[in-house]
């Protein structure tokens, strides 16, 4: 009887990288990029830990294109050079420890408030395909905790494609192995794929593919830096998301047209955000569109590899990979509180450090030290 761990630790080619395990790090936002948006030495910490804990691929968290005020004071960006030094030291942690991995390009669209102080030294507004609010969001940092508010329709969505592709250039500089497009939870992307909040009449909303163009046109952009073999993307059809889902048909239309043009870029893989009905803090249930998400699109992709990603086991991860609906699983909340998750598995140790809630999206203070409290500091299991 082959175990969890004869499969999940496999390696996997991924193009021209070669993953050690199916056990991956997953984009997790954590806003330690103090004090406003550059990756420090805790940042650099945290990403090597959990390379020496065993990931065979990390994907960065979200990482901002273009200077925005999002509700994470302290998410890092990369449209700079003191960014793209300041991520090159994590690269190069994380390389040390034989582990691969990819920038996510991030660009929130809508979800940003003109009032945040990242987004009025930015000086340009907070952009969208068309000028509807989302519901929701919570701007903790600001007077009176303000939700969303109208964003200004892009009057050319080549710009924002534009800045997808110099942010591709500078994470190849920064020494990543490729990047994923963050196509998911209701940021950009999705607001140009979704109807309710894309209105546009132009070739750039209305029809299926009208919606799907600026996401693929991303794709090709930044295709062109990289070539198609080191660039991925990741997607959450059912949605609920700040405040993006369709109904069923539309959604089964919109995301299998999606998937389909997109597999044929011959990317590297799709990673595929499941829907559960276990709650999480930044999914409005009300607002999904059940399915199920890897057994629908996962026979539409025939170029690229298929990742499962949101709340499985190792159990159902190696099920699923034996199965060949997935060839491997991003992993997010069980690497927060065990840096060696991987390793962990692999020797059958207890996940058993306490989780700290309370310093999840932020330090115990403002400065560099205080930023570990809940990131770096937790243990290791013993492997004597």
């Amino acid at each position: 009887m082959t175990s969890v761990q004869d499969i999940l630790f496999q390696p996997l080619q991924m193009g021209p990288n070669t993953l050690k395990n199916r056990v991956f790090l997953s984009p997790l936002t954590r806003s330690r990029s103090v004090p406003t948006n550059v990756p420090n030495a805790v940042n650099v910490e945290y990403y090597k830990q959990r390379a020496k804990g065993g990931a065979g691929f990390i994907i960065s968290e979200g990482t901002l294109i273009t200077r925005q005020g999002t509700q994470w004071q302290n998410a890092p960006g990369i449209w700079n050079k003191e960014q793209v030094d300041a991520w090159k030291k994590v690269t190069d942690a994380v390389h040390e420890e034989g582990t691969v991995i990819f920038c996510q390009l991030w660009h929130v669209g809508r979800v940003s408030h003109p009032e945040a102080p990242e987004q009025v030294a930015a000086g340009t507004p907070v952009y969208a395909p068309s000028a509807i609010a989302a519901r929701g969001g919570k701007f903790r940092f600001l007077p009176g905790q303000p939700g969303y508010v109208t964003p200004t329709a892009i009057d050319d969505p080549w710009k924002l494609v534009a800045l997808f592709k110099q942010a591709a250039i500078n994470a190849k500089e920064a020494g990543f192995d490729g990047v994923e497009i963050h196509a998911a939870n209701g940021y950009l992307i999705p607001q140009f794929l979704d109807i309710t909040s894309n209105h546009r009449t132009d070739e750039w909303g209305g029809s299926v593919e009208n919606r799907s163009r600026f996401g693929l046109e991303v794709l090709k952009a930044v295709i062109e830096i990289w070539g198609a073999d080191r660039v991925g993307i990741k997607l959450m059809p059912a949605g609920g998301g700040n405040d993006i889902a369709m109904p069923l048909e539309e959604t089964l239309a919109t995301f299998k047209y999606f998937i389909g043009q997109a597999d044929k870029l011959r990317i590297a893989y799709f990673a595929l955000f499941r829907h559960t009905e276990i709650s999480h803090e930044f999914i409005n249930q009300e607002r999904t569109t059940p399915h199920d998400v890897v057994a629908t699109y996962g026979p539409i992709i025939k170029n690229a590899l298929v990742f499962g990603t949101n709340r499985y086991t190792a159990i159902e991860a190696a099920e699923e990979i034996k199965a060949g609906k997935i060839a491997g699983v991003l992993f997010g909340f069980p690497w927060i509180a065990h840096p060696d998750f991987a390793l962990r598995i692999k020797h059958s140790k207890p996940l058993d450090n306490v989780f700290d809630n309370a310093h999840l999206y932020q330090g115990a203070g403002d400065n560099l030290e205080a930023q570990k409290k809940g990131y770096t500091d937790y243990p290791f299991a013993s492997y004597d």
